[in-house]
């Protein structure tokens, strides 16, 4: 009797230390800290002509080199300045696009290696009165 005793206390002891190491896996992964984008220029919604210029501002955590621009699935070529500890960015919309609502759409990789995305959109009238 207490040799079934001794196994069935040691397989009790095996099963529940096999179940305390399912525990939660976020403590022992580290956050992934995404690229950030502000100070949209022109502003969200904002009425422009085309070919206007835009701008905005990537944080420094931004892998400059990985800073992709479209406007309404249009890649779009921007110029990319160190400005303090951000980066400013600044493009043209395409000529194509007039009387139509655009989003500028942008895609980032941080220097950790994490993906973010963010954007704004923008109504652009004809240049024709």
């Amino acid at each position: 009797m207490n040799t079934i005793k001794l196994v069935t206390l040691f397989m009790l002891m095996f099963f529940s230390s096999n179940l305390l190491a399912y525990g939660s896996s976020s403590s022992s992964k580290k956050a992934c800290k995404k690229p950030e984008m502000s100070q949209f220029t022109p502003a969200h919604l904002a009425v422009v002509a085309p070919q206007s210029e835009f701008s905005f501002k990537a944080s420094a955590l931004t892998n400059p080199e990985s800073i992709q621009v479209d406007v309404k699935k249009q890649a779009v070529e921007v110029i990319i300045k160190q400005q303090g500890n951000a980066y400013l960015i600044t493009g043209t919309l395409p000529a194509e696009l007039q009387d139509t609502y655009a989003r500028v759409n942008i895609n980032a990789t941080g220097t950790n290696g994490c993906k973010g995305s963010d954007g704004w959109l923008l109504k652009i009238e004809s240049s024709q009165p």
